[in-house]
This record gives C-alpha cells, structure tokens and sequence, in this order.
C-alpha cells in the first residue's frame, strides 16, 4: 500500500535520529516516495548527506538556500504529502507542536500539512514522564495525530525505562497498517466535477461565477488516498493536482461538462459533483469581441442541459450520486427538493449567509442530507476537513 505515496519525514535533534535512515530504506523498499526536512540541530546527530544519498533528494532544513538564493515553500511540501512522520520528536519540537510555534522549515511545514501526521517521540524517561509531555502529547493526539509510542529500554543517558524511538520496522508496519485500514474506496471508480463553469458571449467575455473548485480537488485528493481511482473534471481554475490516482480532465463550458460527465458516469460506483455549473448561457456567442460602439445592452439566456439530473435519471441502484446546492434562502427545504427531485443519494448544502463559507475561501461549512433522512450539520472548517466529512457519510451509505 506504500507503493506511491508520498511522505514527509521530520526529524528532531535527538539521538534517535540515527534510526531513521533505516526507516528510509524501509520505506523507499516498499514504493514511498521520501523527503527529509530536518530542524537545524538535527544536523549533530545524522548527516544530511546520508539521507540525501537513501532519498534522492536534497534534504531540506532552511527557508533559503543562499548558495542560488531559492526558497523552498512549506505550503508546497503540506500539500505535497500523503503522510508526514515526525520522527524522532524531541521533547522541545512536541511542546512546539502543541502550542503552534513555527520557528524552523518543520514546523512550518507541519502547520500547513493537510495529510495524515504520525509523531514518534523520543527523549530521556523522566522527560517523556514528565506532565507537561504527557499533557502536549494529549493535545496532539486530541487533534487526531498519531502517536507511535516510545518503548522501554537502555537510554542515552545510561537509564533504563520508557523513551526509546519504536524500531523502524514497527514504524514502517505502522504505515502501512494505516493506510492499508484507509484504503476504504480501493478499487472504487469515482467521479468528481470542480470549480465554475464559463459561458462565452464573445472571445474576450463570459458568463461565470466565483467557484475556485478547491472543495472538488480536496474531495478529489482524499478519495485518492484512500485508494480510489479518480476522474476529476473541473471547469476554469488555476488549481493542479499530481496524485498518481487521478486523471484530471479540464473543460470550460457548461455543455463540455456535461458531455464528459455522462460519458464517464457510467463506468463510475461514485459521482461527487461539486461544480458550480452556469444554470444560463447566452442565446448567440459572438466569433468576434463586440465593441462598445456596437451598442450591446441585453443579452438573451437559455437554460444549460441540468448535469445532476441527467445522471440521475441513468443511476444504476449501485451507484452513489451526490449533489451539491449553493441557496440563499429556504436553504434545507430547497437541498431535500433537489435531493428527491434528481434521484441523489446525498446533497451537500452550502448557504452564503455563512461567514468564510462558500466561494473562495479555503474554509466552509456544511450541512449533509442523505436520502434516508439524515441530516447532519458540521461547522465552519478547512475544506481538506469537509471533504472527510463527505467521505465519511458516503462510507457510511456504501457500507449499507
């Protein structure tokens, strides 16, 4: 289950840290693809030259590089990553970790990291004993990390107790326990549609909306992860994704949308359609820009062919379709009438009255229905966060 996947790999000043070029061995051997991002100390207790060497990769510890002046982005490396492990954490990084100080590449990198994050600590006994690392270690583990566990043992201080680093072998077979336990959708083709759709009045102008098509491509990336193969059509937007698991096709009209869709929707077990499709398109599309002198006042619209509802007139018992509705009023009366009227098994609402929800941002806040009456509210959070929630309710369905 490693074979592809990308994962980070943070190590702290410790003297553990000697363990890690195993873990990268391990890792590599089973398909993963690894990076090294280490605190600035950590170069006292293993080579960067070491790991560069296992990783193929320079190893990476500072903002810029002064000998050509580069930047190395942590919002690129966060998103990049199918899993960072922090390994070994030293009792400082963990405090760090806790409270959200972000003073080296690490950390900054584990505060924008949108994956899966594994901690291994390791430190003498009576540090890791010690209340304040039991209460950061609650907190993490509170945020949902993993924690791999210290384990008794002759210590660097010569002590014997709790606070070795987990053998690699155990932390390369937790790894993999997890992401074979997260491969939920494996075999699963799923269909997934982002951002706006643009209707062209002439070669210069159209007729769109504000849709970024992040939800779609978070929804995309994490149905990825858990082992679906994935066709993600988006309208017009300056987003890219490069997991291996998804074909990402790009179209600009409402009509290409829709033809591609329903081509695809028939070899698909699972349609997320979160587009915001254009409900109009102009009546006449001018081959030439029409000039302000020309007089252009009104501009005649006719309805787009409805996507969602074609498919649900085609949907197969087996299929899972879920829609999604943007309202501004008569919100939850007017998501259960699509939900019933186009034949979804699930309507994501969104409302625009919400703060940091809707287009554009990289928050939002939804309400899910199901056609089984469930009606489920989550509050505002990140988009990565809200397509879990999605996935979560679309296990659910399947499993029954």
């Amino acid at each position: 289950m490693l074979k592809g996947k990308k994962i980070i790999i943070g190590i702290t000043a410790s003297i553990a840290a000697y363990k890690i070029p195993f873990v990268v061995r391990l890792l590599i051997k089973a398909g993963a693809e690894v990076q090294i991002i280490m605190t600035p100390a950590t170069k006292d207790f293993v080579t960067p030259l070491t790991l560069s060497a296992l990783t193929d990769k320079p190893v990476l510890t500072e903002f810029f590089d002064e000998k050509d002046g580069s930047w190395t982005s942590h919002i690129d490396l966060g998103i990049w990553a199918d899993l960072l492990l922090m390994a070994p954490v030293s009792a400082n990084t963990l405090a760090k970790m806790a409270t959200g100080v972000a003073d080296n590449l690490l950390l900054t990198t584990y505060l924008s990291a949108r994956c899966p994050i594994f901690f291994a600590p390791a430190m003498d006994l009576d540090m890791y004993k010690h209340p304040t690392t039991t209460a950061n270690i609650d907190k993490l583990k509170s945020l949902g990390y993993k924690l791999i566990k210290p384990v008794e043992g002759e210590l660097a201080s010569g002590l014997r107790g709790c606070g070795r680093l987990e053998e690699p072998e155990n932390i390369v077979a937790e790894i993999e326990k997890y992401f074979d336990q997260n491969a939920c959708f494996s075999g699963k083709k799923v269909l997934i549609t982002a951002g706006p759709t643009y209707e062209a009045i002439d070669p210069v102008r159209y007729i769109g909306n504000h849709s970024s098509g992040k939800m779609g491509f978070e929804i995309a990336r994490q149905f990825a992860r858990e082992g679906a193969k994935v066709e993600l059509v988006t309208g017009p937007t300056s987003l890219s994704i490069e997991e291996e698991n998804i074909n990402l096709s790009r179209v600009t009209s409402a009509e290409e949308m829709y033809e591609e869709c329903n081509t695809k929707f028939p070899e698909s077990d699972i349609a997320v359609m979160a587009a915001a499709v254009s409900d109009f398109t102009p009546l006449q599309q001018y081959n030439k820009k029409v000039k302000k002198s020309e007089g252009l006042t009104s501009i005649g619209l006719k309805s787009t062919k409805d996507i969602l509802a074609s498919m649900g007139e085609v949907k197969k018992d087996d299929q899972i379709l879920v829609g999604f509705a943007l309202e501004t009023d008569d919100e939850q009366e007017n998501a259960r009438n699509k939900l019933n009227n186009k034949n979804l098994d699930v309507i994501v609402l969104n409302s625009l009255s919400d703060k940091g929800a809707g287009f554009g941002y990289d928050t939002n806040k939804v309400t899910i229905l199901t056609k089984n009456g469930d009606e489920i509210v989550f509050g505002l959070k990140p988009k990565t966060e809200v397509a879990l929630d999605i996935i979560s309710v679309i296990k659910k369905i399947s499993n029954q």
